[in-house]
């Protein structure tokens, strides 16, 4: 006999059938006349997160809205973070109601704005950020994935097939967006955790929503405290990272001490790992990998971790 009672699927149902923990997020869009427009978002999740020598967010929503008419138009937006106080969420449902158009609600909002750093720096049009979020992500839509190129927006009573797979116009209502990761902002008081070592006192005060919602009232979860638990830490044996070592690369090879740093990578990782060490001693005309050779690999994996 199951423990469990089998609730019925329905749309939307991380909503309605799901307690679904999620981010809470605003995009923040360009509208045709240059106006920046913002909407509260929780699907929004990391989609490419390594090996495709870019990184991409995934945002799902229905593709009548504001957000998504304004991503098929122009292709930018912001992924803004805010935090949990209660006012700060107020005003993100404030501006959730489906249909109210940007020119009604964005003189109503409480929300300060500055200019996009991208913009700053290059001069190219793109959708402002909020100026008291924790952190800001600004995307670039990668239209041509899918055969998206052709989407266009306009259709605000639903889209006719066929659709596509996993971006763009995706079924009659939905859409989703494969988004680029351009620039990662952050406030320094976090940058700064994240360079020096985060405590549990240096984690941000991020809002949770639990995806359910009734016809009343959203729902969300206030930072309490952190608790860490420490990583299981599987050392391999030197014997078995020289057996990888050795086929990794048949001019670079790795002495014992430089294989005793990386005994602590997980297996299937490894083959990157090595990987990496072997291109960046190639590039410095090394053949012959030492310890000291991997903390100059580490400390410039470091620095160019903290510009971007």
């Amino acid at each position: 006999m199951s423990s469990f009672e089998n609730l019925r699927i329905v749309d939307n149902f991380y909503q309605t059938s799901l307690f679904f923990p999620m981010p809470t997020v605003i995009m923040s869009t360009l509208c045709e006349d240059g106006m920046t427009n913002l909407g509260p978002y929780s699907l929004v999740q990391p989609y490419y997160v390594a090996g495709k020598g870019y990184y991409a967010m995934l945002l799902s929503c229905r593709n009548s809205s504001n957000t998504a008419q304004n991503i098929l138009r122009s292709g930018k937006c912001a992924i803004n973070f805010i935090d949990d106080n209660p006012k700060t969420f107020a005003e993100a449902v404030k501006l959730s109601w489906p249909g109210d158009k940007p020119s009604e609600k964005m003189p109503k909002c409480k929300f300060r704005l500055e200019k996009s750093l991208i913009e700053e720096e290059t001069g190219e049009q793109r959708p402002m950020v909020l100026t008291d979020a924790i952190e800001v992500i600004e995307c670039t839509w990668m239209r041509e994935l899918d055969g998206a190129d052709k989407d266009m927006p306009g259709k605000l009573n639903g889209y006719e097939g066929p659709y596509h797979d996993f971006n763009g116009i995706t079924s009659k209502f939905g859409a989703h967006f494969i988004l680029r990761v351009d620039k990662i902002l952050m406030k320094k008081k976090y940058s700064d955790a994240i360079i020096n070592g985060v405590k549990a006192k240096d984690f941000p005060p991020l809002p949770v929503d639990y995806g359910y919602r009734d016809s009343k009232n959203f729902w969300f979860h206030q930072k309490t405290k952190m608790r860490a638990e420490l990583l299981q830490v599987r050392q391999a044996s030197l014997a078995s990272v020289r057996y990888a070592a050795d086929r990794a690369d048949d001019k670079v090879k790795f002495t014992d001490d430089a294989l005793e740093t990386i005994l602590g990578v997980p297996r299937v990782f490894l083959p990157l790992v090595l990987k990496g060490c072997v291109n960046g001693a190639k590039e410095n005309g090394v053949e012959l990998i030492t310890a000291e050779h991997m903390k100059i690999i580490n400390d410039k994996r470091s620095k160019e971790k903290n510009k971007k």
